[in-house]
C-alpha cells in the first residue's frame, strides 16, 4: 500500500521535483560560489576555498513576471531587523556561517547574503567603530557529506579556529538526494534507510567543529517544509521533515557547546509569502528576515557585552 502511494507522489511531483532538481540541486558536486577561475567540478576546486562574498550573483535571474526591487523594497528587505536597535555587541565579534544554499542565501533578490547578509547588517547596526563581516561558506547543493570535506580545506579550518560563534545550515540535500536517486519508486523506506548516515555525518561536523575549536558556541538551524502547500495530502512528507528536525535535536543535545535553532514553523502558512517564486523551495527576502531574527533570538546572550 505504501509502495502504491508513493508512486502516487511521483507522479504528482513530477514536473515540480524536477525544477526543484534543477535549480536547486544540480549536480551535488558541482560548485555555486560565483568565482571565475573555479571549475564547475568540486574535486577541481582551488585548495584554498574563500567565504562567499556577498556581492554575487545567483545562478538565475529573476523573471519578468516577477519584477524587479525598487529601491524602496530594496531597504526593506535589507534592512535590520526590528526590534533589534538597542544591542549591545561585542565590536570584534567573529561569526561564520558554513552549510548549504540557505547559508549562501540562494533566493535573496538584493543580493544581500540572505539571513547571513540581514544579520550582518543588524549587528553592525549596533556597534561604533570597525564593522562585523560575517564569514559565509555557503554552497549551493551542499550535503553533509560534501561540507566535511570542504572543512579540511585550510580557509574554512582556520575561520573556524578563529570564531566566535559558528551557524551551520545542512541537512536539506541530504533529503533531497534520496529523491533524486530513487525518483522512480520512491517510497518512505528510502528515507529512513538514509537516516543513519545523515546522523552519523552530523555527529562528524560537531566533532570536526570542536576539534578546531573546543569553546566556541555553535548553532544547527533546522529544515522547513516546502511542500506542505501543494502535498498537504501526503502526510509522510511532513513526517519526513520532522524526523531530520528530530535527527538533529538529538545530535546537537550530545554536544554542549551546540544549539539546535528551530525554523520549520516560521514557514508554515506562510510559503507563499516567504518562498522564492522561481523554485518555490528557497526562501525569498522576507523568508529569510524571519530566519536571521529567529537566529538573532537565539545567540543574543552569546554576542552580547
Amino acid at each position: 500500500m505504501k509502495k502504491i502511494k508513493w508512486l502516487a507522489i511521483v507522479i504528482l511531483s513530477l514536473i515540480f521535483l524536477t525544477l526543484i532538481l534543477a535549480s536547486f540541486i544540480n549536480q551535488p558536486e558541482s560548485s555555486s560560489i560565483p568565482n571565475k577561475s573555479q571549475t564547475p567540478n568540486e574535486e577541481k576546486q582551488t585548495e584554498k576555498e574563500k567565504p562567499v562574498p556577498k556581492e554575487k550573483e545567483h545562478d538565475q535571474k529573476p523573471t519578468e513576471e516577477e519584477g524587479t526591487l525598487s529601491e524602496g523594497l530594496r531597504e526593506v528587505f535589507s534592512s535590520v531587523i526590528e526590534g533589534a536597535k538597542h544591542l549591545f555587541v561585542e565590536e570584534d565579534l567573529k561569526i561564520v556561517a558554513i552549510g548549504d544554499s540557505l547559508t549562501q542565501g540562494v533566493g535573496d533578490r538584493t543580493d544581500n547574503g540572505g539571513y547571513v547578509g540581514i544579520l550582518e547588517e543588524t549587528l553592525n547596526s549596533n556597534i561604533e567603530g570597525e564593522d562585523i563581516n560575517i564569514e559565509n561558506y555557503g554552497k549551493r547543493g551542499n550535503r553533509t557529506d560534501q561540507l566535511l570535506k570542504r572543512m579540511e580545506k585550510e580557509e574554512m579550518a582556520s575561520s573556524i579556529k578563529e570564531a566566535d560563534i559558528v551557524l551551520i545550515t545542512i541537512g536539506a540535500n541530504d533529503m533531497m538526494k534520496v529523491v533524486k536517486n530513487n525518483f522512480t519508486s520512491l517510497n518512505y523506506e528510502d528515507f529512513a534507510a538514509e537516516q543513519a548516515g545523515y546522523e552519523k555525518r552530523l555527529h562528524e561536523i560537531m566533532q570536526r567543529i570542536e576539534e578546531l575549536n573546543p569553546d566556541v558556541p555553535y548553532y544547527l538551524i533546522g529544515l522547513y517544509n516546502p511542500f506542505s502547500k501543494y502535498f498537504e495530502n501526503i502526510p509522510e512528507l511532513t513526517q519526513i521533515i520532522n524526523e531530520w528536525n528530530r535527527i538533529g535535536k538529538e545530535v546537537v543535545s550530545e554536544y554542549d557547546q551546540a544549539v539546535f535553532i528551530p525554523i520549520k514553523d516560521i514557514f508554515v502558512g506562510n510559503l507563499e509569502e516567504y518562498l522564492w517564486k522561481q523554485d518555490h523551495f528557497h526562501p525569498n527576502e522576507k523568508g529569510y528576515k524571519q530566519i536571521a531574527k529567529r537566529v538573532l533570538e537565539v545567540i543574543k546572550p552569546e554576542i552580547e557585552k
